[in-house]
């Protein structure tokens, strides 16, 4: 049974909920960007012929492609305005990310720069998005040119026509999907780009659900089957929302200070490190990289050559090989991505500038090094964990044809996105009722 104090919660959440104007705003402004971009993806781009197409993606499936279509929600596979999705802007965002922590000169524009520096190394990952998305977007166009289904070929009219075409307007689409993020970002709830890639994966979802049903039916899955795949996928949720809540909150205590007469008392926080500090980013990456020789191989025809045939099938899903690069690279990235995020040094220094101390550890040196052992068992519990995620779906789905949509990787980015939405949801609705008391009290000194 609920108990009167968590009824009487629920009522508060709900009558703020009901108040407050513009989280309803913001919130309605999130499902009509969302509706812009899901219709995007159904926009077929111009000259390719969408059955040809269609076709030749369900031959070459697999790998790379399949990962791509889930997060750009289909349009890939329809071969849309979207099909790139916005994935050129995160690939640059954390390239931007990554060059921060090694060139000093960026370091100090991140570090003195203040607003200025942000806006300034945001403009350099737009600069660079447009850049990958043109070598992403001329490199389809020309593999579009030279492919053939049974019912003709893909491009009818191929030549610099078509791929200016095509340049043109899949890097008009990925720029406007970063621009849309960003207001996502802006005047809705949430991260905008986080929540596009939200958004393709849930749409898929229905239909890949009725899929497994359907294989289901024609006899490949059991019913026993079935029913374990949809417990251990609920299980697998469980989990992710457990662990992606789970941080180690490190004690920091103010000792007693005095500005002008008045002396302030000590106080005492805590600096909570996250359990999985790098999120999403070690297994995309890790992914990506696995994948991608696999789909240049495919689309070149070159699976059936010589050594290049063993490499496909060692790199396949399922295969050890396959299984143990892959955690590898996730752990590997896990620290990697973890140091780029967030600087033990800083944080020490940060915290001896502004006076706050850990109790039992000498602020300078001492912090950083008890920061940078913290934070590396935390990181190694969060690899292990995506490890665990990513790859036992992956040993599920080996040899089975379930769809990409319930992978581990997928899994982790829809709870991921739903936990931090619902998160900010709750804060604007603390700040409104923090406002609303302070206009009350306000009232009320006045009538006094």
């Amino acid at each position: 049974m609920v108990s009167a104090a968590e009824q009487l919660a629920s009522n508060v959440n709900l009558q703020a909920f009901a108040k407050a104007k513009d989280l309803h705003q913001r919130l309605w402004f999130v499902v009509f960007a969302l509706i812009i971009y899901r219709v995007g993806t159904y926009i077929p781009l111009p000259g390719v012929d969408p059955h040809v197409w269609g076709e030749i993606f369900q031959q070459k499936a697999g790998g790379i492609l399949d990962m791509f279509n889930v997060f750009s929600g289909g349009a890939l596979s329809r071969m849309s305005i979207f099909a790139l999705n916005i994935v050129p802007y995160i690939s640059a965002s954390i390239i931007v990310q990554m060059a921060t922590s090694m060139i000093p000169q960026l370091e100090q524009m991140k570090k003195e720069g203040g607003e200025a520096g942000r806006i300034k190394l945001n403009q350099y990952s737009r600069y660079l998005t447009v850049f990958l998305a043109c070598i992403q977007a001329y490199g389809l166009s020309v593999g579009l040119e030279g492919m053939q289904g049974n019912a003709g070929m893909a491009v009818a009219d191929p030549g610099m026509l078509f791929r200016f075409t095509t340049v043109v307007t899949i890097v008009g689409g990925t720029v406007f999907l970063m621009w849309l993020g960003e207001q996502i970002t802006q005047r809705g709830i949430g991260n905008g780009t986080s929540l596009i890639i939200f958004a393709g994966i849930v749409a898929g979802l229905p239909q890949a659900f009725v899929g497994l049903l359907e294989l289901g039916r024609q006899g490949q899955f059991s019913i026993l089957f079935m029913l374990a795949f949809l417990i251990g996928t609920v299980a697998v949720i469980a989990f992710i929302v457990f662990m992606e809540r789970a941080q180690r909150r490190i004690p920091i205590q103010y000792p007693k200070h005095q500005v002008g007469n008045k002396l302030f008392a000590g106080q005492s926080s805590h600096l909570p490190l996250k359990l999985n500090t790098a999120g999403v980013i070690p297994p995309i990456f890790a992914s990506s990289i696995l994948l991608l020789p696999l789909t240049i191989i495919g689309f070149a025809g070159l699976n059936q050559v010589g050594w290049l045939s063993d490499v496909s099938r060692l790199l396949a899903h399922g295969q050890p090989l396959y299984m143990t690069m892959y955690g590898v690279m996730i752990l590997f990235f896990c620290f990697f991505y973890t140091k780029v995020v967030f600087n033990p040094e800083e944080n020490a220094e940060m915290l001896k500038k502004h006076g706050g101390f850990i109790p039992g550890i000498r602020p300078g040196d001492q912090t950083n090094a008890y920061l940078s052992s913290v934070l590396s068992r935390l990181t190694l519990i969060g690899g292990l964990y995506l490890c665990v995620v990513c790859l036992l779906p992956e040993m599920l789905m080996a040899g089975h044809e379930i769809p990409f949509y319930f992978g581990g990787t997928s899994l982790l980015i829809v709870v991921s996105v739903t936990i931090d939405t619902v998160t900010q949801i709750q804060s604007h609705l603390v700040a409104h009722q923090y406002e609303g008391l302070i206009k009350k009290a306000k009232l009320r000194g006045g009538k006094a």
